[in-house]
């Protein structure tokens, strides 16, 4: 069964956050993505939920959880820094790490800092961001698959979605990637009352605007960013589940995932798409599960 709370962190935001399983079980933080909630994990939960102990909040920004409105408070450092003020609030010192699209992200970021209260860390269908930043200047497919992001990074974006309508927004949001048959109106529902939230908009999109990631333009010459070269290997172990018809993040950004870290696992998952953990839960959760449960 899962509960759901509204705790105050010391990043100076009130997260809400969904909990499920026993106290006294391995915690795992599941961290989700745009433009979704802690709902990312609806199915997974009862597949998991005998054997762990889950954590799965709504980002800042998202669900019920607070919505800053000023770009700077979408930093990376902000956002990690909101995982382990959720663990202090929790009473929680070690942890598994879970992260899907930008909450992956945000989970390697935490990675990548080396906090030895991360004792593992698995990703679905979130690119490492050395490779996903080579591949935005190496890449012709995958620089035109992610022009969305400078899009969204517009001013005034939020007036244009408002304006072709929240509805209309959710089938552009999910029409490439999922048979939108699929989705049960109630969840279509809970999308769209999460985005006509006051502020919700501008919340969600300042995660791009914030963000480091450089897209150029098709076809515009771009160098590398410096930062590139320098981001450390990940010491924790790392499995990587990889849902293939990922029409937003193709399949390069898995080519070279191994070099990420010291122990890296690759699960790919043919015939799947980018919301792999509502897309096929049966199949992430046989990736998950032992990898989390392990000593």
């Amino acid at each position: 069964m899962t509960e759901q709370r509204r705790l105050p962190l010391s990043t100076g935001i009130t997260i809400n956050v969904a909990l499920a399983g026993p106290a006294d079980a391995p915690p795992v933080m599941l961290v989700h993505g745009f433009p979704e909630s802690h709902r990312t994990w609806r199915d997974l939960v009862p597949l998991l939920e005998a054997d762990l102990r889950l954590i799965m909040p709504d980002l800042r920004g998202f669900g019920a959880s607070d919505k800053p409105q000023d770009v700077a408070d979408y930093t990376t450092e902000t956002l990690v820094a909101d995982l382990f003020a959720l663990a202090d609030a929790l009473g929680i010192d070690r942890f598994a790490l879970v992260g899907h699209d930008w909450g992956g992200a945000i989970a390697w970021a935490a990675a990548i800092g080396g906090n030895p209260r991360i004792e593992r860390l698995a990703i679905i269908n979130s690119p490492h961001p050395s490779i996903f930043q080579r591949s935005l200047i190496g890449h012709p497919e995958q620089r035109a698959a992610s022009q969305y992001m400078n899009a969204f990074r517009t001013p005034g974006m939020e007036a244009g979605i408002a304006r072709m309508g929240l509805d209309t927004f959710f089938d552009k949001s999910f029409t490439k990637h999922v048979d939108l048959d699929s989705i049960p109106p109630d969840e279509r529902k809970q999308y769209i009352d999460d985005w006509g939230q006051t502020g919700a908009l501008t919340a969600m999109l300042n995660w791009y605007r914030a963000s480091r990631i450089f897209v150029p333009a098709p076809g515009a010459e771009a160098a590398l960013p410096e930062w590139v070269d320098h981001v450390p290997k990940i010491k924790v172990p790392v499995r990587v589940i990889w849902g293939l018809d990922d029409q937003a993040l193709l399949p390069i950004l898995i080519e070279n995932i191994g070099e990420v870290g010291d122990d890296v696992e690759l699960f790919p998952l043919p015939g799947v798409g980018h919301f792999a953990p509502w897309q096929a839960p049966e199949a992430v959760a046989t990736a998950l599960l032992p990898f989390l449960t392990s000593a």
